[in-house]
């Protein structure tokens, strides 16, 4: 409501808004990407590990990894005068997956970014946007010295469907970043064309 008083009262036109997921496992390159992409300083809810997480958190594949999100990321890009989009980078552990609901809430679509260090963790982000009919793009976060691993054979080993697109992408590269946001608003609006 406050948003159309200031619209009629001269302020300018009040900007569409794009919402956009960031989800994934626990070290895959979430709060990496959102900033990499973000306009701004990019808002990040990440807090310094503890021994309170040994047994909790399986850091098989991320043994370097010291901090963690634990609400979410944000950042924003804005497009044109009239439309803005804001991404939301989700936490990667089980024991916050609660948050992911709230966080999906108005989505447009979501970004599941993949580490073929650990793969499976990419199942539980999938099985979410799968099961709530949120269209998802998978990109496959291609680290400095990490052996990679053909689309196909990552296709094959995520059973994902065909019309899912699936890229590779460098998290730390905002060019890289603004390719797999593409695909995902190319997918909406070819779901939307089609009727999907």
């Amino acid at each position: 409501m406050a948003l159309d008083v200031m619209a009629s009262e001269g302020a300018g036109p009040v900007p569409d808004t794009l919402k956009i997921l960031v989800a994934g496992g626990f070290g895959a390159g979430k709060t990496t990407l959102v900033s990499a992409v973000s306009e701004v300083e990019s808002l990040h809810t990440e807090e310094v590990m503890t021994s309170e997480s040994v047994g909790v958190d399986d850091l098989v594949g991320v043994e370097g990894k010291t901090t963690t999100t634990v609400a979410l990321d944000f950042g924003r890009i804005t497009l044109d005068e009239s439309t803005v989009v804001y991404l939301f980078g989700t936490p990667g552990q089980k024991r916050f997956s609660f948050m992911w609901e709230e966080l999906a809430e108005g989505a447009l679509g979501a970004v599941v970014l993949a580490d073929t260090r650990r793969l499976s963790d990419s199942f539980g982000a999938i099985d979410f946007f799968e099961s709530r009919g949120v269209p998802f793009v998978v990109a496959v976060n291609c680290f400095d010295g990490q052996r990679t691993h053909r689309g196909d054979d990552v296709r094959v080993a995520l059973d994902l469907e065909e019309q899912v697109p699936l890229l590779l992408c460098d998290a730390r590269s905002r060019e890289s970043a603004k390719e797999v946001l593409v695909e995902l608003v190319a997918l909406v609006l070819r779901m939307e064309l089609s009727g999907v």
